[in-house]
């Protein structure tokens, strides 16, 4: 549940709330749009799981303009009229944790995601905000083949793009998704809010984020916990 917040009414989470990114963190990411992005499209036998009694959170991102406006937010299900053979669910590369000097002009930012099971990529959409520059996804399977599979040069915070791979890409457990975004914090980025300022991971679009989401299809059986590396446990030393 969405903590004490009522069916129908919008709210804001409080800062410190294990909700305020609930679609990334507690629950599922089923979908989500900026302008460029296209409308997900299963394959036959493929579905999101939703499960009798979930909350379906809409998570609006909003910059004020200093006067009152209008939205219009409209979101679609098609639901399955049998059980899938795949599931599907959206996993992602990303780097919380990162501060852009003032002035740079091509910083990097890596991040990283190990796969625990066998599972199919089907779809890549990277995600930065006003000072992202260029984005790539590279992959190191288990046997130390490595692949770059996406670059994006010239990335576009106003057109942000989904890419679909010519064919769906088998990761075997084991396999290591990287992905890298560079930013320009420059003055010469026309876009900049403020080269001046160290630019660090938040929600609005004057700060940063650098997320390499994909979605993969896996057998339904396979709990979404087992999706994810088990956390390291700390030896007494540290």
């Amino acid at each position: 549940m969405a903590g004490d917040a009522k069916v129908g009414e919008p709210f804001v989470p409080k800062k410190d709330s294990p909700d305020r990114n609930g679609a990334l963190i507690e629950g599922q990411w089923l979908v989500g749009y900026a302008p460029g992005t296209v409308p997900d499209r299963l394959e036959p036998g493929q579905a999101r799981l939703v499960k009798a009694g979930s909350d379906i959170i809409l998570q609006l991102h909003y910059t004020a303009t200093g006067k009152p406006e209008a939205d219009q937010t409209k979101v679609g299900f098609v639901f399955a009229r049998e059980p899938p053979a795949q599931r599907v669910y959206t996993l992602a590369a990303g780097n919380f944790k990162f501060a852009v000097p003032p002035g740079a002009d091509n910083y990097r930012v890596d991040g990283k995601f190990e796969t625990t099971q066998d599972v199919t990529m089907l779809q890549l959409l990277p995600h930065m905000h006003l000072r992202g520059k260029s984005f790539e996804y590279r992959i190191t399977y288990p046997d130390g083949r490595r692949e770059t599979i996406l670059r994006v040069p010239e990335y576009s915070f106003s057109w942000q793009l989904t890419y679909v791979p010519v064919k769906p890409i088998l990761l075997p457990k084991g396999t290591i998704v990287e992905a890298t975004g560079w930013f320009d914090n420059s003055a010469n980025n026309p876009n900049n809010p403020d080269p001046a300022a160290e630019v660090r991971y938040g929600e609005q679009s004057w700060d940063e984020m650098m997320i390499g989401f994909f979605d993969v299809a896996f057998d339904p059986s396979i709990p979404i916990k087992d999706l994810f590396p088990k956390p390291k446990q700390k030896s007494p030393a540290d």
